[in-house]
């Protein structure tokens, strides 16, 4: 499939499934839809009466706990109903990302191993990785701090005035945040075999790293194991090109599940929060593509035009791992040497997500403004720093976006209860994270590589 169609038949795709999300949503889903409304009023009443009742031992208080259990389950019932309905569509995307999961761990492993060996000095990695971060942390903190910016500029939460909810009233998001110990864990592997088979990314980086310099430090030997890893690089990038072919019907599934669960008309409800997030990620591209223009001149547009279709794949996908591939296959067309795209990309998925970033400044505070709580510039200086330190190492958790911002609300007092104005949306925004993070993966790989004198 030439790169021009691929484009096209995606962009297509995008369109028949908000088109054919629309219709299953008003004809099949939104009774269903209308059903968990219901109910979840319900429970706010109950909660808001279970706040008035002092005796917790008494009949009417575990009369309103018995009930609002009643209630949880049918959103339940309703909710397991719903994805059923939507199978149809998720099972496209979820036999492309399966694929793509599929490729992502053994081509990180054998890219890098190469890379590293082909690099051979171990000061010239530590050269290389020194940059490479440094441009992580400045990439990360320009992030959050536009975030925070834009949000107190736009304020999108101040027209909300919500109350201040019973401290019962909690949802089931984990709200710690990533301790030293648990990120020790995500970043050192104790078995290279699990981190292959959970496509833990940082461990496989790790694990490479030691592999490929200890690779280059056999000599001739080790000349035999680069030969035999970089055919295998090139089987499974011949794989890949197999895997995008299904890439519109993944994109199609993807929308129309999105749509046909949310309906359109979440759009409007949450449209100034919606609109001024876009914005901000749109200025956030800006001065992503400034930032590169200024190292590569011109060729940061081509660039930009090279990965459009990685880029249309992370947000209609709403995971930038979708892309990878894609994207590693687009950087070396573009000119940038191998080992320096295997050494810096696997890095940028778990140390460089900028979209994810100035989510969790908007977000966070966007829900402080909702709820009229009033932030210091102290304050929001450090969460933003709070931030930087929580949001590394948990690129590959779930819905690792609203983890973070529930533990960094935990730390400054926001209602728990405010994430169920987020987790509605979420994918709508992951959607437009995804994206942006593929853009500053392929734009810093892209100004190491000229920084390195590594550029075609």
């Amino acid at each position: 499939m030439q790169k021009s169609k691929l484009t096209l038949y995606i962009f297509i795709a995008l369109v028949l499934g908000v088109i054919a999300g629309y219709l299953y949503n008003v004809y099949v889903i939104d009774a269903i839809n209308s059903r968990i409304h219901t109910s979840h009023t319900e429970i706010k009443t109950v909660n808001s009466s279970l706040a008035g009742v002092k005796d917790s031992t008494g009949v009417a208080y575990k009369t309103l706990v018995t009930q609002k259990s009643k209630l949880q389950g049918h959103i339940k019932g309703d909710e397991s109903l719903r994805d059923d309905k939507l199978e149809g569509f998720t099972i496209l995307s979820d036999i492309f990302l399966r694929l793509i999961k599929m490729i992502v761990a053994p081509l990180v492993f054998t890219t890098l191993v190469v890379g590293v060996a082909k690099v051979g000095d171990i000061k010239a990695v530590g050269r290389i990785g020194g940059k490479t971060m440094l441009l992580f942390i400045a990439a990360t903190f320009v992030s959050l701090l536009l975030g925070m910016l834009l949000v107190n500029l736009f304020e999108p939460g101040s027209a909300m005035h919500l109350a201040l909810p019973d401290s019962k009233v909690t949802t089931d998001i984990n709200k710690s945040a990533l301790s030293l110990k648990e990120f020790i864990n995500e970043v050192f592997p104790k078995s290279f075999t699990e981190a292959m088979a959970e496509n833990k990314i940082l461990q496989i980086v790790v694990f490479s790293l030691f592999f490929g310099i200890g690779t280059a430090a056999i000599g001739e030997k080790g000349e035999i194991v680069i030969k035999v890893l970089d055919a295998i690089a090139h089987v499974i990038l011949k794989i890949t090109g197999y895997v995008m072919k299904f890439a519109p019907f993944a994109v199609f599934g993807a929308i129309a599940a999105v749509v046909a669960k949310q309906g359109l008309g979440i759009l409007s409800t949450y449209a100034s929060f919606l609109s001024e997030f876009y914005l901000s990620l749109i200025i956030l591209w800006f001065l992503i593509v400034l930032g590169t223009f200024f190292v590569l001149r011109k060729r940061a547009f081509t660039l930009v035009d090279n990965i459009k279709d990685a880029v249309l794949i992370a947000f209609s996908t709403s995971t930038s791992e979708a892309a990878y591939p894609k994207v590693l296959i687009e950087l070396e067309r573009f000119g940038c040497n191998n080992k320096i795209v295997s050494f810096v990309l696997p890095l940028g998925y778990s140390f460089n997500l900028v979209g994810s970033m100035i989510y969790l400044t908007f977000a966070s505070l966007f829900l402080a403004q909702a709820y009229n709580m009033h932030l210091s510039l102290g304050q929001q200086i450090t969460m933003l720093l709070v931030l930087m330190l929580t949001s590394k190492g948990v690129a590959g958790v779930p819905r690792a976006a609203l983890v973070v911002i529930a533990g960094t609300m935990a730390m400054f007092n926001i209602p728990e209860a405010g994430l169920g104005l987020l987790i509605g949306i979420d994918p709508l925004m992951d959607m437009g994270r995804s994206a942006t993070n593929v853009l500053g993966n392929a734009m810093a790989t892209a100004v190491v590589s000229k920084w390195e004198n590594e550029l075609n």
